[in-house]
């Protein structure tokens, strides 16, 4: 599991483009690293749990894991939140309470942003804007497919009025909206596993630092 895992995260690397550019759906870097574990033969997996009494079923609950890994000394579950709310650490962290408790799987796997990451993602985005001397919307490369909603545009234009630095302020307010503190990150799930969240499921949690970003 080591080998397979190490390898997978040392290969990950995010290009900044990625981290402003839109294109909807799930991230870029999430699809990559699924990717690879896929190949690595890290399938996603659908776990079903019947309880059956007296030969007549009574319950039947499904539960999707991102990917499952079985090796000699047990199967491992791993789940990516990479860029959701926080509230989804809630739901992985009861699921692998409950479908270790059933025997499903020997220890659960979180891969999220790292303390670093989430700490320095305002400090690189603005080191973006201001190597490309973006001083307003309309200096954004086309092929970053970067559209802003209207009520951003309004509220950066409306601070840049009254005086303030262009790349600062849209740095400030990307990073809010798109990385705030109430997505998934090193520290949400930190607070969890503290307060026992999951527990008694054994857990390892993998933090992606800010060193992957890539100019």
């Amino acid at each position: 599991m080591e080998t397979e895992l190490t390898e997978a995260l040392l290969d990950l690397s995010i290009p900044i483009t990625e981290i402003i550019g839109g294109g909807g759906g799930e991230a870029k870097v999430t699809d990559r690293l699924k990717r690879k574990l896929w190949a690595a033969g890290w399938p996603k997996t659908i776990i079903t749990i019947r309880k059956i009494i007296n030969g007549v079923e009574r319950e039947s609950v499904t539960h999707e894991i991102d990917h499952v890994r079985t090796f000699q000394e047990g199967t491992a579950a791993l789940e990516i939140e990479w860029n959701n709310k926080d509230p989804f650490f809630d739901r992985d962290l009861e699921n692998f309470k409950r479908l270790h408790g059933e025997g499903a799987f020997s220890v659960g796997i979180i891969v999220t942003r790292g303390e670093s990451f989430q700490s320095e993602i305002r400090s690189l985005v603005l080191r973006y804007a201001r190597e490309r001397n973006v001083s307003d919307f309309g200096q954004f490369p086309a092929e970053l497919r970067y559209r802003p909603s209207e009520r951003f545009r309004e509220e950066v234009t409306e601070l840049v009025r009254k005086g303030r630095p262009f790349p600062q302020v849209w740095a400030e307010r990307f990073c809010s909206d798109k990385y705030g503190q109430s997505t998934t990150h090193w520290k949400k799930l930190e607070a969890r596993v503290s307060r026992g969240v999951g527990n008694p499921c054994p857990l390892l949690m993998i933090g992606i630092p800010s060193c992957v970003v890539r100019f």
